[in-house]
């Protein structure tokens, strides 16, 4: 009876358990509170700490699979002189002798279980862009073209990225690493996985971690940064109403922007074109059920399945590592630096031009954090004077901010991703 107890204890997964599993159940745990209690980013933070949950038990089937001799659990990637070319569940393998043109190509086996599968929605980078096409479809432009200077605001709250890249790389990161914790500072999550991904994925867990945090953490980061750089004169000023932008206006400038920006940074084509992709189908006003599904089932679903794929990579084993405090800690930097980018090119745009002139609580908009950053903004300019609405000033610069973000990344594939 007690040999039978054993036998059948040592088959469970308690054998397997280790502390450093056990203490990211806390961890897992503490983002759970975040998410349920206190409503930071319950869409991202929920999914992200059930991955890290999941990542940390004795699963089977779930991340890895014993390889079934019908081959129902193998996927075969197929490399021609160590490159990639193919990548098919239960492919056959390939006989190099069958074909003279093939004879370097070989087939690797390796085991894999349900996420193993969703994930590769991060791994060949379809999540992040198919996000941006929700971002799209949810999002007006029309402040930005409104008041085109404040995409200034939104170029200079990338200050936080190159700023936390230089610093990252003193801190013994690699150039790779270091552009991947930067774009932490643009409050931007499908960027920072999208970027992470391709530069640098073994930090890809933490990166992502911290940026969600930092974006459901914004009411509270950004508000010190803003009253320590501007005047109680400053936040008091009203802005003049903006005009009316037509339908028109709004297609250019979404066809426009995709142009003018895959010209100059080609490695961001995906997220940009699905970007305005998303926003085109909105303002046409013809694609009603497009954009519908754009704005609930498909960035839902996405949602579910990129949360938990980025839990999912937060195993005990790579996450608990001296590295993980650091991203954290740079990636307050950053965010910090970035907001503080933004006010402070708004308060040098009232120099320049004194006779219309710009609340500079709106520059801290320009993260990516699309329409977290702008309410804080308002909110923030209404203790100072409750009958000031800057509201839609501030979804100027707030728009211009994704794009920026994007921007960068593309700027860092292209110089370091070669």
């Amino acid at each position: 009876m007690i040999d039978g107890l054993i036998e059948f204890f040592s088959t469970t997964g308690f054998t397997l358990i280790t502390w450093k599993m056990a203490l990211m159940w806390v961890i897992a745990g503490v983002l759970l509170w975040l998410a349920v209690a206190k409503g930071f980013e319950p869409l991202l933070l929920v999914p992200i700490a059930f991955g890290a949950l999941i990542a940390n038990l004795p699963t089977r089937g779930v991340i890895t699979a014993e390889l079934k001799p019908n081959g129902v659990y193998e996927s075969a990637t197929f490399t021609i002189e160590g490159r990639v070319v193919a990548h098919a569940p239960g492919a056959p393998a390939a006989d190099p002798a069958a074909d003279p043109a093939v004879q370097k190509l070989h087939v690797e086996r390796v085991e894999g279980g349900l996420f193993d599968f969703i994930s590769q929605g991060i791994k060949l980078e379809l999540f992040p862009p198919l996000i941006f096409l929700g971002v799209g479809a949810l999002t007006d432009f029309g402040p930005l073209i409104a008041m085109p200077r404040t995409l200034l605001l939104g170029a200079a709250a990338q200050l936080g990225l190159f700023v936390t890249f230089m610093g990252a790389t003193l801190m013994g990161f690699t150039a790779k690493q270091a552009a991947s914790i930067g774009i932490i500072g643009g409050a931007d999550g499908p960027t920072a996985i999208f970027l992470t991904n391709k530069l640098a994925p073994e930090l890809l867990g933490a990166v992502a971690v911290a940026a969600y945090s930092y974006m459901s953490l914004v009411p509270l980061i950004q508000p010190p940064i803003m009253r320590l750089l501007t005047t109680d004169k400053e936040r008091r000023i009203r802005m003049k109403s903006l005009r009316k932008v037509s339908k028109l206006e709004k297609l250019i400038f979404a066809v426009m922007v995709m142009v003018v920006c895959i010209l100059l940074v080609p490695d961001a084509s995906a997220l940009i074109a699905m970007l305005m992709l998303g926003n085109f189908l909105r303002e046409c006003a013809v694609t009603e059920r497009l954009v519908k599904s754009a704005q609930n089932e498909i960035i839902n679903v996405l949602t579910i399945f990129l949360g938990t794929s980025v839990g999912i990579t937060m195993a005990a084993e790579s996450f608990l590592a001296p590295a993980t405090l650091k991203i954290i800690v740079l990636g307050v930097i950053a965010f910090g630096f970035s907001t503080a980018g933004g006010v402070l090119a708004a308060k040098l745009m009232n120099v320049l031009s004194p006779r219309n002139p710009v609340n500079p609580l709106i520059g801290s908009a320009g993260v990516s954090a699309v329409p977290m950053a702008a309410r804080v903004s308002h909110v923030e300019g209404q203790k100072y004077d409750q009958n000031n609405y800057l509201l839609m000033h501030a979804m100027g610069p707030n728009v211009a901010g994704v794009i920026g973000t994007a921007v960068a990344a593309g700027y860092f594939l292209a110089t370091l991703g070669r």
